[in-house]
């Protein structure tokens, strides 16, 4: 849990940079084509082609692909219709669809699991839920598009490196190299080259979110959903929302109902803590069994 619970922290600046310092300045296919470039420039020379078979090198591009390539694509385009605290409120249901997709994948219903998901969905949306405008549906749409990428990603990369005994950073450059040809397609297709970063400080948040938000923020992500429960994944998803607007709250003076945000904070952490008790309450019965 270590893991998550550092990069929460790690993410929770991330939407603030793009909000402020690149949404609606910069190209957002180009932010996501450099972002991704970056990051996968990270874990090459960390690549051995030879410690893992073609078939799974493809199953990593396949989840890079999707829970980063394609994610990127409607997240960054969120913000062109939504504020951050509006794009942080929308991601309130991760849980649920890590939860609902990892239940699909085993063709079994985990009521823990999605009542701790919904325990934490609760909290999010207390703390940001001001009424939505009909105004703000595209932007609802396209973040709940990114949500669904990033939960399958996480999932199924939970599933597929999870037992593995392959050193994960000596693999996740392929990771990286799936989402690199999503962006570079979606970049030579729909990219506008007249709106490339202008000051040194879009470049530096641009090398700073490539190199570091995602380059070793998706690593640490992805290996610590290797090392926790279902349940525990899906939660520790929402406590980027309070993160996240603490964030704009205290480095950008953004208005925020303190209250709120500590009762929201507290339902997450409240079914964080009630995962974690559920899932020990249920490993005895399992060994009995």
């Amino acid at each position: 849990m270590f893991y998550l619970l550092g990069v929460t922290a790690l993410w929770a600046f991330s939407f603030s940079l793009i909000g402020v310092y690149l949404a609606g300045q910069v190209d957002a296919w180009f932010s996501v084509l450099i972002r991704i470039a970056l990051a996968t420039l990270v874990f090459l020379p960390f690549l051995r082609i030879r410690q893992v078979d073609s078939g799974t090198a493809i199953k990593l591009m396949t989840i890079g692909a999707v829970q980063l390539g394609l994610m990127y694509v409607f997240y960054y385009h969120s913000f062109l219709f939504l504020s951050v605290p509006e794009v942080l409120l929308f991601t309130v249901m991760t849980p649920i669809y890590v939860t609902l997709i990892n239940d699909a994948w085993e063709r079994k219903f985990h009521g823990n699991f999605m009542l701790t998901a919904v325990i934490a969905t609760a909290g999010a949306i207390a703390i940001r839920y001001n009424g939505i405008d009909a105004d703000f549906i595209l932007g609802f749409i396209l973040v709940q598009a990114a949500n669904l990428c990033f939960a399958a990603g996480q999932v199924a990369y939970k599933r597929l490196m999870g037992k593995s005994a392959i050193k994960q950073q000596t693999v996740f450059a392929w990771f990286f190299i799936g989402a690199l040809l999503v962006a570079t397609v979606c970049y030579a297709i729909f990219g506008d080259s007249e709106k490339l970063p202008s000051t040194g400080l879009q470049w530096t948040v641009l090398i700073y979110l490539g190199t570091i938000a995602s380059g070793l923020g998706y690593f640490a992500w992805n290996k610590g959903a290797t090392l926790v429960n279902v349940g525990a994944l899906a939660v520790i998803n929402n406590l980027l929302i309070p993160a996240g607007i603490v964030v704009n709250v205290l480095f950008w003076n953004r208005d925020m109902d303190i209250q709120r945000l500590a009762f929201g904070g507290a339902l997450i952490v409240l079914s964080l803590l009630l995962n974690q008790w559920l899932e020990k309450k249920r490993k005895p019965q399992i060994a009995v069994q």
